[in-house]
Parts: structure tokens; C-alpha cells; sequence
């Protein structure tokens, strides 16, 4: 593994450990040359997943871009770290495991929104703002009022 710091190649492993949803393998570095530490997460992945964009471009499935999506609807809310990375890793497992090798980005931002949707409302409705495009305060007054109506009719 080479070392974020100096870009040396080599590194020795001095602790691992699975992180707590058991998705990943957590390692805990040490650069040989510098001496510098550093964490590196091992992940499974079960398939290469491309997905389509409503333009017609094709790209990779990248998991950093979905997390700091998440990150930025999530901002500044009472949402735990933890539970931010599950809903992702939740997502990228139901992408992985669905049997199919290319995904619409539409059906992955349906995904997300449906998971924030049992997680934060404001997350939610920041999300569904980019997601859905909104483009004048109306959107929002009447997208938050459909969430306003679901909370009210639950007991």
C-alpha cells in the first residue's frame, strides 16, 4: 500500500479489525520509510456496477461520490457517522446483489431518498431538492408538505 504521506511502497500492517456493520475490514498502517500511520478500509465487491446517467453517459459506480452526496444532504443534522456509512453500504450491497451489472443513477437516487426518508426528514428533503431538481421555493413548500401530511397521518 503506498503511503499518502512520502508515496513510499511499502507499508506494514500493524492492526485489523472489521468496521461495526462487519462490511469492511479496517487496517491501521505504518509507512516503513517515514514512519508515518495511516487507515485503509478493505471492501467487498461482488460486481463491477455501471451506471447510466439521463444523459446516456456511462461511468463506474463510485462509492466515495454516493457517501459524500449523503454527507452533504446529512450536514449539520443529528445523524451518526455510523449510521451514514450502513445507509451506503446498504445501497452498494442491494446494487451489488441485484444481479444486474448496470443501474439507471435515477433508481440509485430513488434508493437514497428512500433511506433518508426513515432517517432525517431534512436529509430527506435536501436530497429529493437536488434529486428532483427543484427550482423555485414552491417545489420545496409542496414537497415538504407531502412529508408533513405522512408524519401526521402515522399514530
Amino acid at each position: 500500500m503506498r503511503c499518502p504521506y512520502c508515496g513510499h511502497e511499502d507499508s506494514q500492517v500493524k492492526d485489523s479489525r472489521p468496521t461495526e456493520d462487519a462490511a469492511a475490514i479496517r487496517r491501521r498502517r505504518q509507512c516503513e520509510a517515514c514512519g508515518a500511520r495511516f487507515t485503509t478500509f478493505e471492501r467487498i465487491q461482488l460486481r463491477e456496477v455501471t451506471i447510466t446517467k439521463a444523459d446516456g453517459r456511462r461511468e463506474a459506480f463510485d462509492r466515495d461520490k454516493l457517501m459524500r452526496s449523503v454527507k452533504i444532504a446529512c450536514r449539520k443534522r443529528p445523524i451518526d457517522e455510523n449510521r451514514i456509512e450502513r445507509l451506503v453500504s446498504g445501497i452498494q450491497r442491494q446494487l451489488e446483489t441485484s444481479g444486474e451489472s448496470e443501474a439507471a443513477a435515477h433508481q440509485i437516487g430513488g434508493m437514497v431518498m428512500e433511506a433518508l426518508k426513515g432517517v432525517d426528514n431534512v436529509a430527506y428533503i435536501r436530497f429529493a431538492s437536488v434529486y428532483r431538481d427543484f427550482t423555485e421555493a414552491r417545489d420545496f413548500e409542496e414537497f415538504a408538505s407531502t412529508i408533513a401530511a405522512a408524519v401526521q397521518k402515522k399514530p
